[in-house]
């Protein structure tokens, strides 16, 4: 199991994702499912992924292989078709493709494969975007009224967006909020995990403009984890009890 979580804000994107894989109880490994491709001052896209790891490893390989191509086909890669939605609609064939492929293997063993995705971006001269898309290849996208979108064990970690992101939520805002869902998360399911990947995208860059890699050990984290424990404790202390 997996979460991830992508705001698309006035101000620019927020996205973090978890890294563990679970295989069984005895084979828990971690795995990166966030993967960023930037030419910078020209577009940036980040894609998150939840699911089957045959299915999203292949799926983002394939996009490799079309972007360090240079004879490929505008149509096929990311890194050359020009609008956003083209990109989105790149990943979901993809996506849908790879998907068939392989159900069509797991079929013979009565398994089965899904996987889907968070795509997100900017290129030169378009506004930022970000889309969630399905297993078949189809997708929705993110709006001012739903500014956030999630991938993977995302009920622990949705209340606190609900109450607390809007469009004009600041990105330091934005950060603390999404680390603070996937704290949520960490707390109530064992199959999501760290390390944790956490990147920002300023409005208007066309690059990462940070990016970092949150360790189990990380102070800052463990303390703002804290903090929001002893927020919620002391607020629910002071809330008064039904009659």
């Amino acid at each position: 199991m997996t979460y991830c979580v992508g705001l698309l804000l006035d101000a620019g994107i927020v996205l973090l994702s978890d890294t563990r894989t679970n295989a069984g109880l005895d084979n828990i490994s971690s795995y990166r499912k966030m993967f960023t491709f930037e030419e910078p001052g020209e577009r940036v896209i980040g894609i998150m992924t939840a699911g089957s790891l045959s299915v999203t490893q292949t799926v983002i390989a394939r996009l490799t292989d079309a972007i360090e191509d240079p004879d490929a086909d505008p149509t096929r890669s990311i890194m050359k078709v020009p609008t956003m939605l083209g990109v989105a609609e790149i990943v979901g064939n993809m996506l849908g493709e790879v998907r068939r492929e392989v159900a069509t293997k797991l079929d013979r063993m009565s398994q089965t494969a899904s996987a889907s995705m968070i795509l997100t971006g900017q290129r030169k001269g378009g506004p930022m975007r970000m889309f969630l898309i399905y297993p078949e290849g189809n997708f929705i996208e993110a709006t001012r009224d739903t500014p956030y979108l999630q991938i993977g064990e995302h009920k622990y970690g949705k209340p606190i967006l609900d109450r607390v992101v809007t469009s004009e939520t600041s990105l330091a805002d934005a950060k603390k909020a999404v680390l603070l869902s996937m704290d949520s998360t960490l707390r109530s399911n064992l199959s999501v995990g760290m390390p944790l990947d956490l990147a920002v995208m300023r409005e208007g860059e066309f690059r990462i403009s940070e990016q970092r890699r949150i360790e189990d050990n990380d102070p800052a984290f463990a303390r703002m984890s804290e903090d929001w424990s002893n927020a919620l404790r002391t607020s629910f202390s002071q809330i008064e009890a039904l009659d």
